[in-house]
């Protein structure tokens, strides 16, 4: 995509996998705007490594639990550089626990942010796409295979975007534009830090025995994101260490 003029929107895109997209895509060649919501400080350097391998960076306050926020996002990217190209629906929130001790509050913030806004950020930026355009949403590797009690709210949510993405490739194909699912497993963020103390077990289920690097969910992303997966559409793909094998 190098010199293409390709523009990109990572939600998200501040830290751990977001901020793994928008490096690896600001390699290849592409302009990326990123959303943050609290950390300004982390989104200016994520911007500051984007511009400094040659590409236009951008950072926009915005909930993506907020439907407002989130379409508004899609639109100053627009703005700023002219079109978008390739939306990576990557902002998320997880939250786990027993099923009875989970609250009202608990599911409206997981569903907002997981589903509605994933969903409103696909509709905001597919109404600015051209053919060529590519949708590519973050699930979970939780979505495959349930490792334990207290994911069940978790576990709904993303696993609503297994629904979303075959829809939306139904829907926008005849456009030209793809929509894809990305299911990380155990990946070695701030969140979920390789060496923390939950780590060991999540290790365990996976074949390979290990933690991912953000770069390596990064890397499908990628290919996601390029010309040449034009054929690719409504798919799901495991980066995740054979956790669901």
């Amino acid at each position: 995509m190098s010199g293409s003029g390709t523009v990109a929107l990572v939600t998200g895109g501040s830290r751990g996998i977001g901020a793994a997209c928008a490096l690896r895509l600001a390699q290849d060649g592409v302009d990326v705007a990123i959303s943050y919501v609290n950390d300004a400080r982390a989104a200016a350097g994520v911007v500051g490594e984007v511009e400094a391998l040659g590409r236009r960076g951008l950072a926009v306050r915005a909930d993506a639990g907020d439907g407002a926020q989130g379409a508004a996002a899609v639109e100053e990217t627009v703005r700023r550089f002219g079109r978008i190209d390739v939306l990576v629906n990557n902002a998320g929130v997880g939250v786990l626990g027993p099923l009875g001790e989970l609250g009202l509050a608990d599911v409206d913030r997981v569903l907002s942010v997981n589903v509605r806004g994933a969903f409103l950020a696909a509709q905001a930026a597919a109404g600015r796409m051209g053919s060529g355009g590519r949708i590519i949403t973050i699930g979970s590797c939780i979505t495959q295979r349930v490792p334990g009690p207290g994911c069940a709210l978790y576990a709904m949510s993303k696993s609503a975007l297994t629904g979303l993405t075959k829809a939306l490739a139904r829907e926008l194909g005849g456009r030209g534009i793809t929509a894809n699912l990305v299911h990380p497993g155990p990946v070695d963020t701030d969140m979920n830090p390789a060496d923390g103390p939950f780590a060991d077990p999540q290790a365990a289920m996976t074949a390979l025995g290990r933690f991912a690097a953000a770069r390596e969910v990064a890397a499908v992303v990628s290919f996601l994101a390029r010309p040449d997966s034009s054929y690719v559409t409504g798919a799901e793909f495991a980066v995740d260490g054979g956790y669901a094998a």
